[in-house]
């Protein structure tokens, strides 16, 4: 994996594959590369680092050709090399083909491949499809694309062009997404659609087994059995704005304040305030199976399983449905029994998540009822899932999740709301949460307001290796959310706790060199939070502490302090996440990480 672009059109290829390459530079990648048709074959180039150092190998050469291909690897098989990143070719140097996912069975078929006499010359095993093609070739790309499905087990998101056939790309899919994009301007494909937002939002999704051929002026989907596919184009809400960074030194910054916003947009249209209840449209399609469900099993990975596991306390608060959490990536080791009447509901930003996507395929053939919360309309996940709720929180460009986070815990509150309504949760308690949810955004808002005195503890405590974060109950799930960030972005250690077992092991860690950060809100857990902070100030720890606005006895005992605004305890895990974030982005800030971009991570994960 990471990054797939590809442009056939009437302009040149060039400059468009390169700015798509740069829009899918937040995905995270160690090398890149194209392949560009010319009037005398194909031009190919591929480089080592930065996108930049690509371009450096472009300037001065004479490329012109409005057909290619480009991608940006992040390492599976083979080492970050030139020899290793894509576009792969064959032997005769016919073959050009860039690809996302795994092939599981190339080590016997390359094994057969040089058998025959073929010779490689990289570590990967996207290099054997572009032999496979080269050798399946009889006149016709797209079906030497599809005798090559045929024979390769595994994932692949594909693209490919030959010399001899001038004007064509053919993609095709298998467990890694690919988008095609239609403009005035001609036909793109992508693995992720921020890299045509410039110059299309008209936009088909390819579908699993299909395969697609992409001309200057048209496109064809069919199946890997030939069967022709008619597909009506989508349109994207994106603008080419939401990809831009709007003044802020990193999208990270800008995803942080846009969340205000985004919480708003999560809400918008979704509230009942006089009735206490949400409105939730897109899980109506199964609602006459979701009243009654008992079971819901959330699944997720990274940031979106903590945010499940806030949800099932808030669910736990709101409804009388039993509620649990699995990561994605252990799910399908689970000999696990549904009843009659389990809900899945799967949790991905891109929608794209390969553990989550083999989460929710297990649990179809075990007869569970599936739901999903996504941020990318389209997505593999809301398309295999029977409905869900989109987080209409525009694209989120930094590798580290901030603003879906919050989206996520918002969209829960109201999927809790609702069932919580229809079984014994009071209208006083559903009107409540209402007015508590209206309330977040401003409230977002006065956190921010605090990031000039975020910094400056970070500027304090940036340099120490070590870090335990604390919470309990609600903010349980934020001290592993706020330890996650400052490891993402910062490579600091940090580990997340609930309190509660601070005395079980963590404590013997604690010392002057270890700060922690205490998640303190005046909720039912305070008294014993103060307790574990007492233990840690004993120990001569340093303790920044999330308080509640006017918290004098926290504030005296702690050596930094972050306000939020009082809130319904269920609800302040939105507000104490905030500072959690300032202070991972701040940390990273003064150690000069690449905060977008952090080493060995991407954005969208869509292997195994």
């Amino acid at each position: 994996m990471c990054g797939i672009v590809c442009y056939a059109g009437k302009k040149e290829a060039r400059s468009i594959l390169i700015n798509g390459l740069k829009q899918l530079e937040y995905r995270g990648y160690d090398s890149s590369g194209l392949a560009i048709q010319t009037g005398d074959g194909v031009k190919h180039l591929r480089a080592v680092g930065k996108i930049v150092e690509l371009e450096r190998k472009l300037n001065g050469l004479d490329v012109k050709g409005s057909v290619g291909i480009a991608h940006t690897r992040w390492a599976t098989h083979g080492e970050p090399t030139e020899a290793n990143a894509h576009p792969h070719t064959d032997m005769d140097k016919t073959v050009f083909l860039i690809h996302n996912g795994i092939i599981e069975n190339y080590h016997s078929l390359k094994k057969k491949l040089q058998k025959q006499g073929q010779v490689f010359t990289s570590e990967t095993d996207t290099e054997v499809l572009a032999h496979l093609v080269a050798l399946n070739y009889d006149g016709s790309l797209s079906e030497a694309v599809r005798k090559t499905m045929s024979q390769v087990e595994g994932t692949f998101g594909m693209a490919v062009i030959h010399r001899d056939v001038p004007g064509e790309i053919v993609v095709a899919r298998r467990g890694s997404p690919l988008i095609i994009g239609v403009s005035d301007e001609g036909l793109f494909a992508a693995s992720d659609v921020s890299a045509m937002v410039r110059y299309t939002n008209k936009v088909v999704h390819l579908e699993e087994n299909e395969l697609a051929v992409l001309t200057a002026d048209d496109f064809s989907i069919s199946t890997a059995q030939a069967k022709r596919i008619e597909r009506d184009m989508e349109t994207v809400e994106w603008r080419a704005d939401d990809v831009e960074l709007e003044g802020f030194p990193h999208f990270m910054l800008k995803e942080i304040y846009e969340q205000p916003e985004t919480i708003r947009n999560a809400t918008r249209g979704r509230l009942e305030p006089g009735e206490g209840v949400s409105k939730l449209g897109g899980i109506m399609p199964v609602w006459d199976r979701l009243k009654e469900c008992r079971h819901l099993v959330m699944v997720a990975c990274g940031t979106s399983y903590y945010a499940g596991c806030v949800g099932r306390y808030i669910f736990e608060k709101l409804t009388e449905i039993d509620v649990s959490v699995e990561l994605a990536s252990e799910f399908r080791y689970r000999k696990l029994n549904f009843a009659p009447n389990t809900f899945i509901l799967a949790l991905s930003q891109s929608g794209e998540t390969a553990d989550t996507l083999a989460a929710i395929r297990e649990a179809r053939r075990k007869g569970a009822g599936l739901l999903g919360i996504v941020n990318v309309v389209g997505s593999s996940i809301s398309r295999e899932t029977e409905a869900g709720v989109y987080n209409h929180a525009g694209p989120e460009i930094g590798v580290a999740s901030t603003k879906i986070f919050t989206s996520q815990l918002t969209i829960l509150i109201l999927m809790a709301l609702l069932l919580g309504r229809h079984q014994n949760l009071s209208l006083t308690d559903g009107v409540e949460a209402i007015r508590g949810l209206q309330a977040l955004p401003e409230q977002v808002t006065t956190v921010l307001s605090q990031a000039n005195h975020i910094e400056a503890v970070a500027e304090r405590y940036y340099r120490y290796d070590n870090w335990l974060f604390l919470g309990r109950k609600y903010n349980y799930p934020i001290a592993m959310e706020g330890a996650l960030k400052l490891k993402e972005v910062s490579y600091i250690h940090a580990e997340g706790y609930p309190a509660g077992e601070m005395k079980h092991g963590p404590i013997a860690l604690v010392n002057p060199e270890m700060p922690t950060v205490a998640i303190v809100p005046q909720d039912e857990m305070y008294e014993k939070m103060v307790s574990n902070i007492q233990e840690i100030k004993s120990r001569k720890g340093p303790v920044i502490a999330i308080i509640t606005q006017g918290d004098e006895k926290i504030r005296e005992m702690a050596d930094a302090v972050f306000e939020i605004p009082p809130a319904l305890n269920y609800l302040t895990p939105v507000l104490s996440v905030i500072p959690c974030q300032l202070l991972a982005y701040y940390c990273a800030k003064f150690l000069n990480r690449d905060i977008d971009k952090p080493r060995n991570l991407a954005k969208s994960v869509t292997v195994e």
